[in-house]
């Protein structure tokens, strides 16, 4: 067969499914179950085809677009770092067009649709989570992508996209471990998104190994699990108050839960630091203001705003190769937690 020939019915036949389901995986329509679409990828990719309709298309980038992809609305932690994002896009101009994902589902395929519409030069990607299922699409993009503050496995083919990022568990630990240095040994946690090498679970993972390191045993019932929301972190730390009236201090895996969480014990009646400590993670402006202000995991929003779009343009100039930072967190003591 010759390759000039080579087209979509092609990849059907060979792959033994129906046109319109090969169409469907290569415009990363979700509603393609993994095996297939490991088939008809497979395909693809022996017989080097490029889908006229999808990489051929993203090949032909004629606006002065970069695209800002955020995984969520919520979480204030991404608005700041947005707006510095915004002001450097213009400063170098370009012009801007950001979108924000709701669904847990297809973080690549999101970001191909959104660069295929809208025709961008580059992209952006805050939040996203990116794994190995995604090589074989991502290697049929040519334009630019920067993710900041994901978890990228290790196994991903990152030649094709830069990531800025931070050590999650190790900086979990760094909060739970301050807990322990200040006498504290009954230590709950409000963890969220519990699955494979989410952010959620490896921060998780940083608070049992600060517990397992100091010879602290590992309690389910000191673990609760809520999804980033105000609501959950109270929800939860009311659970968790419930179950285990003996903790002395709580860690949250976001801040925002952590102040979810500091509702539910002052409603109790009860006062912070003096009957209960508690520390977050992200370092968001609401979490000094609260009363009292909550110690924190400070994430360098300006660093990753700025490195962001410092690689991005770099690499639509073609001044350089994919780059992947890991930068350093910080953490703040305020008046959340006590010693005992």
């Amino acid at each position: 067969m010759k390759k000039k020939s080579f087209n979509i019915k092609n990849i059907a036949k060979i792959s033994g499914f129906g046109v319109s389901t090969v169409s469907r995986v290569i415009n990363n329509h979700p509603d393609v179950s993994d095996k297939t679409r490991e088939k008809i990828l497979k395909v693809i990719k022996e017989y080097n085809y490029i889908p006229n309709n999808s990489a051929r298309n993203l090949k032909k980038t004629e606006t002065n677009n970069i695209g800002l992809l955020v995984k969520g609305i919520y979480n204030p932690f991404f608005s700041e770092i947005v707006q510095i994002i915004e002001n450097r896009i213009n400063e170098a101009g370009y012009s801007m067009i950001i979108h924000y994902k709701y669904s847990d589902i297809n973080d690549i395929g999101s970001a191909i649709q959104f660069i295929k519409e809208k025709r961008l030069k580059g992209l952006i990607y805050l939040g996203g989570d990116f794994n190995h299922e995604d090589d074989e699409q991502l290697k049929y993009i040519d334009t630019p992508i920067v993710i900041t503050s994901p978890n990228i496995i290790e196994e991903v083919y990152r030649k094709t996209f830069s990531s800025i990022v931070i050590e999650n568990e190790e900086s979990a630990y760094d909060a739970v471990n301050y807990l322990i240095e200040l006498g504290h040994k009954d230590i709950g946690v409000i963890a969220a998104e519990i699955k494979g090498n989410s952010i959620g679970e490896l921060r998780l993972n940083g608070y049992k190994r600060a517990l397992k390191e100091n010879d602290i045993e590992i309690l389910e019932d000191y673990i609760k699990v809520g999804d980033f929301t105000f609501e959950s972190g109270f929800r939860e730390m009311n659970k968790l108050l419930d179950d285990r009236r003996d903790i002395s201090a709580v860690f949250s895996v976001s801040d925002i839960m952590a102040i979810g969480a500091a509702k539910a014990i002052l409603k109790r009646g009860l006062k912070i630091p003096e009957d209960i400590s508690i520390i977050g993670f992200d370092g968001i402006e609401y979490s000094h203001y609260f009363h009292p202000s909550i110690s924190t995991i400070e994430q360098p929003k300006e660093q990753f705003a700025h490195k962001s779009i410092d690689i991005l343009i770099d690499l639509i100039d073609k001044k350089i190769e994919h780059q992947h930072i890991v930068l350093d967190t910080k953490l703040l003591k305020r008046k959340s937690c006590k010693h005992i």
